[in-house]
């Protein structure tokens, strides 16, 4: 005598299935999730990073500036003299 499934083992099946489809977009929610959270946090390290970078350049720009500045005047001092 052949065996043949059930109607109620075939259905199991089915459902069973869904569940693995399921649980594997759910597995690749969180995994994209986590890797745009990574991302996120690296961007708000590099970010970190350049707004330091930036400041420091600015502080040496002003620096500069005010070499410039005094150097000039006293060019003109010299020349008032």
């Amino acid at each position: 005598m052949a065996f043949t499934p059930s109607k109620d083992h075939k259905r199991r099946e089915r459902e069973q299935k869904k569940l693995d489809k399921r649980l594997a977009r759910e597995d690749a929610k969180a995994e994209n999730l986590a890797a745009q959270q990574a991302a996120d946090e690296a961007a708000a390290e590099q970010a970190i990073k350049q707004a330091a970078i930036n400041a420091q350049a600015k502080i040496e720009a002003d620096f500069e500036a005010e070499l410039a500045a005094e150097a000039a005047a006293e060019r003109m001092s010299r020349i008032a003299c």
